[in-house]
Parts: C-alpha cells; sequence; structure tokens
C-alpha cells in the first residue's frame, strides 16, 4: 500500500454541505424564533396585497397555568392551517387571544385570601376585580411565551384578551343586545350549582365521576283513587333522599307494566309490613322486595294496574302527617304520565320534585306544580324547615353533609322506608372544586332559544334555536361531518341559555329591574336606550369596573328616571358568553380581523361542541342572526401512549415544555404531522423517540438534497 494512501471518505463523490448533521434543536430554536421575531416574520408574510382573506379565529385557552399537551396540538394544528393558506395565495390571519373572566380566576385569588385568613366578601369589589385582572395578566404573558417556543406565528403583539376595556363594552353591547330584542328573562328554574363555589355551572365546567350514595325505597300512600287502591302504597326509587322533603309529584310511564302486590311474610329486620300493598312496575317488583330482604315466598301479585287508574291515583307526601311538621308537607302527591319514567331500574316510578331536575321541571311547568325553596345557596336546609334546618347536602369542603342522613332517619321513624342500598353512581361534579354539583332552583337570567327575536334578521329563522340548526345544515362545512351531527343534536334537544353567575370576576348584566315588579311583568326590565349608552361608553374608558363604582346606579340611571324605583343587577355573565362574544370584538371590529365579521374556520377539541362551538352559535344567532363561522374543524384528545387519559394523579401527563428542551419543539410539531388529529392522538417517551428518529431520518435526506457544492473524486496516487 502506499505511503500516502488517501482517506478513502474522500475518494467519494458526495455533495459538501454547511447543513449540519446534528440539529440541535433545543438550543438553535430559539435563534430562529428570535431572528423571525426581529425581521417580523407575521407581518412580512402578510404584506401582500390584493390576497384574499383567510381568518382563523382562536378560540380562547385560559389564562391560569402553563400549557398542557392538548394546548400544542390545537395551536400547531391552527399553525399549519394557517401557514398552509399563506402558502396557497391567501392573507391567512391568526390573532391569538385568551379567555379572562370566570370563576377559576376568581378561584385562585379566593384560595389565596382563605389562605392569609381573609374574607373575600370583606374587599372591596373593585380591588378584587383588579387583583383578578393583574392574576390573568400575568398568565397571558407566560403563555403567549410558551406558544411562541412552540414556533406558532400570529399577532403576538397585540392578541385579544376578554378583559380589554373594549372587550368588555362589546361584550355588554352583545348582552344589551339579548335585552333589546326580547330574548332576555329572569326565571327560577333547575341549575347545575356548585355549593362550594356557590354560583350556577355550565354543561362545560362540569365533569362526572363515580361516587357512592344512598338509593332508597319510599312508600307514598294512596289517599284518593278508583276501588281497590285504599290500602295501597306507590313505590318511588330515588339515589337523592335530600330531594324527598321537596316532592310534589310522582311520574309514571304509560306503557309500562305495573302490578299491585301484597307482602304476605317478612323476616325479622324489614322496613315491610305483613298485609302491605305497593304498586310496582313488573320488570322491577323482584330487585324491590329483594332490595327490602323479601323472597319470592314473601310476596305476592294481586293483579295488574292499568295507566288510567295510575292517572286517577293521589297519594300523601310520605312526611305528611309527621308530628312537629303540621302544614308543611299536607299535600296532595298527583300521579302524572312522564315520557321520561322507564323501567331499566327502580321501581317503575319517578319521584318528582320541580326545583331539582330538569324532567321535573317540565313536569312542574306543565302540570303547574307549585316551587320549592328549602335548599339555600350553601346546600343548607332552610333554618324553618321541620326537622332538617340546618342540614346540609354538601359540607364547605365538598364532602358528604348530613341532609341524606337527616330524611333517611325521618322517613324510617315515620313507616315510609322500604329499603335502602349503599350504591355508586356517574355523578356531576365541578371540574375547578372537584366537589359534586346538584341540581338547584335559583333565580338566574335566561335566553329564551324559542322565543321570536325581535331584530328583524330572519333569513335563517326566528329563533335562536331556528338560526342555529339552519346554520349548521346551510352555513358551515364540518370536518369531520361527525361534528354536524354532534352540535346539531346538542341545539336541538338544550334548554334555554343560563346567562348568569353569582360572582364577582367578570362582565355584569347590565341591566336594572323595577322593584316592586314581578319578572313576568312587562316592565320589569328597564330597557332605555340612553341608559345603555352610557354603561357602554364608561366600558369603553374604565372597564366594566365602571358598574361596581360608587354612585354607578345614579350614574347611569342619569336623569331618565327614577333612580329609587329600580335595582341594579350584580351577577356577571357566563364566561361562555364572553368567549361566544369575541366575533363580535376581534372579526368585526380589529383592521385585521374579518373583512365581513365571520370566521373562515373555528378549530378546536371535540369538547367544544358543547363549549366555544355552542356558545358562539347561540350567542351569535342571539344578535346577528346566524353562525359567526363557515366551517369548524375538530381534532381529538391527547392520550398517553397506552392510550390512557392524561392526569396528573397518575402521573401520565407530558408538559409542552418538556419535550421542547428535551428534543426541540420541531418534534412535537412533526409529532402532530404524523398523527391522525380527526381520533384522539397518543404521546409518550416511546413514541416521541420514534418522531426523533423520523426527523432524523428526514434531515439526512435534506442534507444531501440541498447541497449546492460538489467536488470532484480523486483518484488513489498508487494505481
Amino acid at each position: 500500500m502506499c505511503a500516502d494512501t488517501p482517506e478513502y471518505k474522500e475518494t467519494l463523490n458526495l455533495p459538501r454541505t454547511d447543513f449540519p448533521m446534528r440539529a440541535g434543536l433545543p438550543k438553535r430554536e430559539p435563534e430562529w424564533l428570535a431572528r423571525w421575531e426581529k425581521i417580523g416574520v407575521y407581518d412580512r408574510l402578510r404584506d401582500k396585497t390584493g390576497r384574499p382573506p383567510f381568518t382563523l379565529h382562536d378560540g380562547p385557552p385560559y389564562a391560569n397555568g402553563n400549557l398542557h399537551i392538548g394546548h400544542a396540538l390545537n395551536k400547531i394544528l391552527k399553525d399549519m392551517v394557517v401557514r398552509s393558506q399563506q402558502m396557497m395565495g391567501k392573507d391567512a390571519r391568526y390573532i391569538p387571544g385568551w379567555d379572562c373572566h370566570g370563576l377559576p380566576i376568581e378561584w385562585k385569588i379566593e384560595e389565596a385570601y382563605r389562605a392569609k385568613g381573609q374574607d373575600k366578601d370583606a374587599i372591596n369589589v373593585v380591588d378584587f376585580r383588579q387583583e383578578c385582572r393583574r392574576f390573568a395578566e400575568g398568565w397571558v404573558d407566560i403563555q403567549r411565551e410558551e406558544f411562541k417556543r412552540l414556533g406558532i406565528t400570529g399577532n403576538w403583539a397585540d392578541p385579544y384578551l376578554t378583559m380589554d376595556f373594549h372587550a368588555e363594552r362589546v361584550i355588554a353591547e352583545e348582552f344589551q343586545k339579548f335585552l333589546m330584542n326580547g330574548t332576555l328573562y329572569q326565571g327560577s328554574k333547575p341549575v347545575m350549582w356548585s355549593p362550594v363555589e356557590k354560583t350556577a355551572l355550565a354543561e362545560a365546567e362540569v365533569e362526572y365521576h363515580d361516587r357512592q350514595t344512598d338509593a332508597i325505597w319510599v312508600k307514598f300512600p294512596c289517599v284518593k283513587g278508583p276501588e281497590g287502591f285504599e290500602r295501597a302504597k306507590v313505590m318511588i326509587w330515588t339515589t337523592t333522599p335530600w330531594t324527598i322533603p321537596q316532592n310534589r309529584a310522582i311520574c309514571f310511564g304509560p306503557g309500562i307494566s305495573y302490578g299491585l302486590y301484597e307482602v304476605t311474610g317478612r323476616p325479622e329486620e324489614c322496613w315491610a309490613t305483613v298485609g302491605e300493598r305497593l304498586v310496582l312496575a313488573d320488570n322491577l317488583a323482584e330487585d324491590t322486595f329483594a332490595a327490602a330482604r323479601l323472597d319470592g315466598d314473601m310476596y305476592r301479585r294481586l293483579r295488574d294496574v292499568t295507566a288510567d287508574e295510575l292517572a286517577q291515583l293521589t297519594c300523601a307526601h310520605p312526611l305528611n302527617g309527621a308530628e312537629g311538621a303540621e302544614g308543611e308537607w299536607d299535600f296532595d302527591v298527583p300521579l302524572l304520565p312522564g315520557d321520561h319514567v322507564t323501567d331499566d331500574a327502580g321501581t317503575g316510578f319517578v319521584h318528582t320534585a320541580p326545583s331539582h331536575g330538569d324532567d321535573d321541571y317540565a313536569i312542574g311547568v306543565k302540570h303547574g306544580l307549585p316551587m320549592t325553596y328549602n335548599i339555600l345557596d350553601d346546600s343548607s336546609y332552610r333554618p324553618d324547615l321541620p326537622f332538617f334546618a340546618g342540614e346540609a347536602i354538601l359540607k364547605p369542603n365538598g364532602k358528604p353533609g348530613g341532609a341524606n342522613k337527616a330524611v333517611i332517619d325521618k322517613l324510617v321513624a315515620v313507616g315510609a322506608l322500604l329499603a335502602r342500598k349503599r350504591i355508586t353512581i356517574s355523578d356531576a361534579h365541578s371540574w375547578r372544586s372537584k366537589a359534586p354539583v346538584i341540581r338547584l332552583n335559583r333565580p338566574q337570567w335566561f335566553a329564551a332559544i324559542d322565543k321570536k327575536v325581535g331584530d328583524g334578521q330572519d333569513t335563517y329563522g326566528t329563533t335562536i334555536r331556528e338560526r342555529a340548526l339552519r346554520s349548521i345544515d346551510e352555513l358551515v362545512t364540518w370536518t369531520p361531518k361527525t361534528g354536524r351531527n354532534r352540535l346539531y343534536s346538542m341545539i336541538e334537544a338544550r334548554p334555554d341559555w343560563v346567562l348568569s353567575r353569582q360572582r364577582a370576576w367578570g362582565v355584569p348584566l347590565t341591566c336594572f329591574v323595577k322593584k316592586d315588579a314581578q319578572p313576568t311583568d312587562p316592565d320589569y326590565l328597564l330597557r332605555d336606550e340612553a341608559v345603555n349608552a352610557r354603561i357602554l361608553q364608561a366600558f369603553e374608558e374604565e372597564g366594566a369596573d365602571a358598574w361596581y363604582k360608587e354612585g354607578a346606579k345614579e350614574r347611569f340611571l342619569g336623569n331618565e328616571v327614577d333612580h329609587e324605583d329600580y335595582l341594579q343587577v350584580f351577577d356577571i355573565l357566563d364566561v361562555w358568553f364572553d368567549s361566544g362574544s369575541t366575533h363580535a370584538f376581534v372579526l368585526r371590529d380589529r383592521v385585521d380581523g374579518s373583512d365581513d365579521g365571520m370566521a373562515d374556520l373555528y378549530l378546536e377539541g371535540t369538547d367544544q361542541h358543547r363549549g366555544w362551538f355552542h356558545s358562539s352559535m347561540l350567542q351569535a344567532c342571539g344578535t346577528k342572526g346566524h353562525a359567526p363561522y363557515r366551517g369548524v374543524l375538530t381534532h381529538g384528545f391527547t392520550l398517553d401512549q397506552k392510550g390512557m387519559k392524561m392526569s396528573k394523579s397518575i402521573g401520565n401527563t407530558i408538559a409542552p415544555e418538556q419535550v421542547v428542551q428535551q428534543y426541540g419543539a420541531d418534534i412535537l410539531r412533526l409529532w402532530v404531522a404524523q398523527s391522525d388529529y380527526t381520533a384522539d392522538l397518543r404521546i409518550g417517551d416511546e413514541i416521541l423517540k420514534g418522531v426523533a428518529d423520523s426527523y432524523r431520518r428526514l434531515r439526512t435526506t435534506l442534507r444531501y438534497g440541498v447541497a449546492r457544492r460538489f467536488h470532484r473524486k480523486r483518484p488513489c496516487s498508487c494505481r
């Protein structure tokens, strides 16, 4: 071999490139981002005249914590859409935004007060709201930097915030449109109520978890009806014993087979009585008697019971005549037909308390049943209620109170209980406090979705529901198409929209009510354009804090009406109304918004069919007559690599910051690009390692594919 044999790699005819083999993304990406920010890449990309606009309207994340992997998935998908539309010749606009009002932030400030032993209610409300504002501002800055680190291109210098003064003014203005077009009303209906947080919650603010409770079988004695029911008792079953004092009716299923049964024997430990006659659904009789510890030879079926006979029956409340409660429960309990009654579980009869359930309330309205007001905001019984005064359904820490036990003990004492059983049910919990919520009748403000909207914008219908359903089918493109079915079915079946919350941090319901009038009176709500204009001007200049400042009532009412005749409303708007109104102060009002006030695309997770897609649709249909978007794209949830839901308690969460520090943002972006976003997406260490390997292969291909300089192969001198 020659002494001057060259390195063989020098004899290969390979391209020469300055493109490094190692990416070094965690170190190099910040340099790229800094350069892009310096040259204003977002503005430069849009600095082209004559391009048709494309607007992706950003659903606002909540300003109260570091980003999770779902945030990263959502924002990266949006970035890919915006960049691709720009490359296809559009003027692609992306204005990031934040949801800044509401209970999560208020709850954090309250926690800080409680840690210091302070009472929130003793703090001046404006000072409290300013603390909430500062908290939100801090998290907006943190999240903005985290989003920018993911390489998301947009107008980060001027995002939209629902707590900006102009935004608060527009949210109030949008609310006033409901006030003026006749769809706003105050009603008393059962709502999702959090006794711990002492406010109503939207369906999107609850999650369902298993919990244990007592199921009870209760006897309602028949007092009027056809012959043969003189000694009979109608059996009901419920998993909420605390609602029994509020009972006003019993519902039956007209198509269910019922029978009259007689107890013929009993064991020693049993609440049944020999000779007792009970009316039950036939399919559930055996289970009911088993719960009462009665074997098959301890009861017998006497005869059929028809729907006509049930409709003629009237029962007494099980606490009727109880000593010490004279007059409290001395009323008739009618039997009423109900399509919601089944014979899948229970007894085939549904105990009906109109103050504590949607079906119960609907039956109550249909048949004129009275509402009850036995439960206070903290879930305790009113202090003058016999037997149960002061007992609470939930303690302040969210744990079970003594209400269920007190009711069960009293039913045993009066001989009204047939059986009880500890069972596990899936029940609604607040996703913030994690405590159970209850259905509770509370005066709230609603938007009527089936009442004719008096605004003349009737192209898609005359009511909010009709406009929404027609918009879904005639105006909006759905990706994937299953999104259409989901939102359509939700809006088709939903009740009126609860707008009010009993909190402090938010945009108030800017309205006044007549002091001595009833909510049903035509003049109950003050509808005055001059008053509205003064409110909006103040909000534009001072923000919504103006509503809470001393002398606000007199300032806004002016000289048009007698100040003493009206009361100022201090409930705040549901934050879903805030985010649902963003189309007005972003798409409509901003120069870089949308030319026609509509978005080309809303892009969020599938949970937003009951969240932002839903509230935006209702809000816009109430104020502009149709949907605020032409397209809706939904993506799935993020799961761990085993397909399990991510949870801090399980320890299977992956923070975007963690991925960025280890691999770089491009690896996270490549994971999104490689995944099927229409389904739930899995992510974990092994998956990320595979993505990183794919990235290395792509990089190697690009390293030689983009090279421009070649050198000649040098011949070996020993040849």
